[in-house]
């Protein structure tokens, strides 16, 4: 299923979106079509998410018996007057941010003016995540060992088609091409081998940052701050993809656009640590809840000999207000926002 959360007469709800996206359908309007009641599992995405196989069952359910009434009070246009897309999840238990393409780190080493490149090329590293090969700055090396990350603000994520504002503190406002991963099972000190049945869905992800900021804040060894942390500053959209639409989401092509030019284009097979590894290492002593987002950190294409930039600091490309910013995710969408003036 392509699972979002629409406005629907001011009241949010759970939908689904079919033909191409171009039409949602009320789950819990057809659950009640169908059953003659409220599905409880059906009350919003989070709901959805905690009930696993139950949640899934019921939405298959009703999105079924939408698309055989075809009622039009149940299945309406995504253009119509009285919806609105919002974020899958409008608020996430919690955001955390990870780098796992190791481009992106190296590109940002360089511009964020860590210490000169030491490594040689042909040095590799023993890690618990098996034999890594360093190609980065000597001090980057913690890197390798394990997936590192930062907590986003759960509370200024927008969605699909939602206006971005610049804070007015920032002059190097950036984008970052990425997806994600919402959970749908929680669990403590998950194996790896058992961590993909705790992913709920696959989102596109633009992770804003006031660049300027940032490079200031990280310099006194904490960080970022208000280099990531301000109002609009997640978006995540356009739909939640449920796993069984996504076979494999190390083999998906990521791109990115501004006023519809092509600037930066991805892989999700460029992921040094995946999910998988990620669930693992922060379960541990941790207790993980359905509905905690993980994003990829900003993707760069895996193939040596191409320009491999994801984000605007890489290529000393910053956005302005005006700009229209869409990622593309292969099976996940298009998610788009238009850049105003904080």
């Amino acid at each position: 299923m392509r699972l979002c959360t629409f406005l629907v007469d001011d009241r949010q709800e759970l939908c689904a979106l079919v033909d191409g996206d171009t039409r949602l359908v009320r789950l819990q309007a057809a659950s009640v079509g169908r059953l003659g009641q409220p599905d409880p599992h059906l009350t919003d995405m989070l709901t959805f998410l905690a009930a696993g196989e139950a949640g899934r069952a019921a939405g298959h359910a009703a999105l079924d018996f939408a698309l055989q009434k075809q009622s039009e009070n149940v299945v309406r246009k995504v253009d119509d007057s009285c919806v609105q897309q919002l974020a899958p999840l409008p608020r996430p238990e919690s955001i955390r941010e990870f780098m796992t393409f190791e481009q992106h780190v190296i590109n940002c080493a360089r511009k964020f003016g860590m210490k000169p490149w030491r490594a040689r090329l042909d040095e590799w590293v023993e890690t618990a995540f098996g034999r890594r090969h360093t190609r980065a700055y000597r001090d980057s090396l913690p890197w390798y060992e394990r997936p590192v990350y930062y907590k986003g603000n759960r509370f200024a994520v927008v969605g699909h088609n939602a206006e971005v504002r610049i804070p007015t503190y920032t002059r190097a406002f950036d984008w970052e091409l990425e997806f994600g991963i919402v959970l749908g099972k929680g669990g403590r000190n998950i194996p790896k081998d058992k961590a993909r049945e705790h992913i709920g869905g696959y989102v596109v992800f633009n992770d804003f940052s006031a660049r300027d900021i940032q490079g200031r804040e990280m310099g006194g060894r904490l960080g970022p701050a208000k280099g990531k942390d301000f109002d609009t500053g997640n978006a995540i959209g356009p739909v939640l993809v449920t796993p069984d639409e996504v076979p494999d989401p190390y083999n998906l092509t990521m791109t990115a656009r501004i006023n519809g030019e092509e600037v930066s284009r991805g892989h999700s097979g460029g992921m040094r640590f995946s999910f998988e590894d990620i669930i693992a290492y922060v379960s541990q002593n941790e207790t993980l809840y359905p509905g905690e987002f993980f994003g990829s950190g900003t993707a760069t294409l895996p193939e040596s000999g191409r320009d491999r930039r994801g984000c605007g600091v890489e290529m000393g490309r910053f956005l302005k207000a005006g700009d229209v910013i869409e990622l593309e995710v292969e099976r996940l969408g298009i998610l788009r926002n238009t850049i105003t003036q904080g």
